[in-house]
């Protein structure tokens, strides 16, 4: 059986219920440290996004398997403004909220599969996947 939890995002709390129960679920699937870590790490930054840009959304997260192999995916919607230019926001250092700019970027390094899928005024998906290895 395959685990999903689904995070409601619409204050930093949910944020930081999204992280812990990212955590949770990469150590029962056997994720070491330093992944778990990772993991958390671009659930983080997609919450906040999500709360950030959208003022509310979903993250969902959930164990998975594909040719043998098993991984957590991360799955984070919203029905926000959607990302005007997805290559522009892809691009190191690139910010609109006067951060470091790492965030989307980020997310992709730390992730072994990545895809944004987002259409002006209709909202925003983003899909992450961390193999186990």
């Amino acid at each position: 059986m395959q685990v999903q939890t689904h995070v409601d995002i619409h204050s930093e709390w949910g944020i930081v219920a999204a992280r812990q129960a990212g955590r949770k679920l990469a150590r029962e699937v056997g994720f070491g440290s330093v992944d778990q870590a990772r993991i958390t790490t671009a659930i983080s930054e997609l919450a906040r996004n999500i709360y950030l840009y959208a003022n509310k959304g979903q993250v969902y997260i959930e164990e998975v398997t594909s040719s043998g192999k098993r991984g957590i995916k991360i799955i984070a919607h919203d029905q926000g403004p959607g990302i005007k230019d997805v290559r522009r926001v892809m691009e190191d250092g690139f910010t609109t909220s006067g951060g470091l700019g790492a965030g989307l970027p980020g997310v992709k390094r730390l992730m072994d599969e990545f895809k944004i899928d987002s259409e002006p005024n209709s909202g925003t998906t983003i899909t992450a996947i961390k193999w186990l290895r």
